[in-house]
């Protein structure tokens, strides 16, 4: 590695540093995993200057909200198709909110994906709607209106559109009572909600913004959004943010099939919708789009990551960030009518950047594809039922499986930095009586 030292993180136990185990804390900070002789467990590890100051008052902050019950950790997860298949989100969701089950945040931001036809939706919360909508996307040439953070839209016209969301996630209660529809309508029409039989209109409209806020006097886990566009009229949902007044930890992921970096940089309001989530720490997973090209250029690839980080900061100048390599992957090759799968050598390229970028902003690497067993380590992923044919994407258990080694690897290095943490307040606490 290349510029200041990075740490590879270990688990410092309790026992190690002298300190008594406090579940507070700590939590049940591990998931179990299966073994599998190609996956590389001692490699799963968050690599990170330990004396980055974003990183630092991540992990601090997180020790505050553990410790005290207060105040909310926002983490949001970006990324192209991997991301927003959702499994791999909500299994590090899950993972966290099952860690501090008394301390479970906002949902936060969600898209309602399948509205639109041929468009696949995260399995923790379901989407439902009857009428025709158009769809765009940010790896599209050209859209209707401008995108925001989600990097998608559903446009309904003409007609009463009503779009249903029941959450499907029964091992948390995300006690939604505020609800944020964002979109736009030239013609001024205004969403309502539908609530059990009840119908509602916004609390407050925030016409700058474009922010349709609805407060609700009790928590609900499924409402419809109601887009009462009569002929000639039109509305564009951008996005729907789920809330509530509890303290607590949240992890949003923001996901659009086929994006990579130039596709969130063409998101005119990206950050004035990521200003609502305030992230404390966003983790990256965007990358294997970019590498795709046979053509990839590491300098563009770095320069417009560069980009998107400064305009993340321009929300919050402390956010931290963890970069995700790129999972190991195959190109499809045609030849005489058949496909052949050739492994995509740009992986160990942009690899390489992610460590520069983590350097260059203080930030942390978790090496997927280093864990994953390497080059040409995804052929034997999709051998054992873990990837698909396509040798880029994850079956569900590989997406399970991948969630939770990365979800080990963030509670530990949160454990170490506890534990310094302790130390360190033992260690005035010492002084002072002395």
């Amino acid at each position: 590695m290349k510029g200041k030292l990075f740490l590879i993180l270990t688990l410092i136990s309790c026992c190690a540093c002298g300190q008594p185990k406090n579940n507070k804390v700590y939590g049940p900070l591990h998931v179990d995993v299966p073994e599998y002789t190609f996956i590389n467990y001692d490699g799963n590890n968050l690599r990170y200057d330990t004396a980055s100051p974003s990183m630092r008052a991540f992990f601090d902050k997180w020790y505050r909200v553990a410790t005290t019950g207060q105040g909310n950790l926002n983490i949001v997860h970006i990324g192209g198709s991997h991301v927003q298949a959702g499994t791999m989100s909500n299994t590090i969701r899950c993972n966290l909110m099952h860690a501090y089950p008394t301390l479970v945040g906002n949902r936060g931001m969600i898209f309602p994906y399948s509205a639109a036809a041929k468009c696949n939706n995260p399995r923790d919360y379901r989407v439902h709607c009857l009428q025709k909508v158009s769809l765009s996307r940010n790896v599209q040439k050209e859209f209707p209106y401008p995108l925001g953070l989600c990097g998608i839209s559903i446009t309904a016209a003409d007609t009463l559109t009503e779009v249903a969301v029941v959450m499907n996630e029964p091992s948390v209660d995300y006690a939604t009572t505020k609800v944020v529809v964002f979109g736009h309508s030239d013609e001024n029409v205004i969403p309502l909600l539908n609530v059990g039989y009840l119908e509602v209109s916004p609390s407050y409209i925030d016409t700058v913004s474009e922010r349709y806020v609805f407060n609700l006097g009790l928590p609900v886990d499924s409402f419809a959004v109601i887009l009462p566009c009569q002929a000639g009229e039109s509305f564009t949902l951008t996005g729907i943010f789920l809330g509530n007044r509890r303290p607590g930890f949240s992890f949003h992921s923001i996901g659009v099939n086929g994006a990579a970096l130039p596709s969130y940089l063409r998101c005119e309001h990206f950050t004035r919708d990521l200003r609502m989530l305030h992230p404390d720490m966003v983790v990256f997973g965007i990358g294997i789009n970019d590498a795709a090209a046979p053509d990839f250029d590491t300098v563009a690839f770095r320069t417009n990551y560069l980009s998107l980080i400064d305009s993340i900061r321009s929300v919050n100048p402390d956010c931290a960030f963890i970069f995700l390599t790129n999972n190991d992957s195959f190109r499809a090759i045609r030849r005489k009518r058949r496909t052949h799968y050739e492994v995509n050598r740009n992986g160990l390229l942009a690899r390489e950047v992610f460590y520069r970028l983590a350097t260059d902003c203080g930030g942390a690497v978790w090496d997927q594809f280093e864990v994953m067993g390497g080059l040409k380590s995804m052929d034997t992923w999709y051998k054992e039922s873990l990837a698909q044919k396509d040798r880029i994407h994850f079956t569900t258990a590989g997406y399970q499986l991948i969630g939770n080694l990365f979800s080990n690897a963030l509670f530990d290095a949160y454990k170490m930095e506890a534990a310094r943490q302790i130390t360190t307040k033992a260690k005035k606490n010492s002084s002072k009586k002395k």
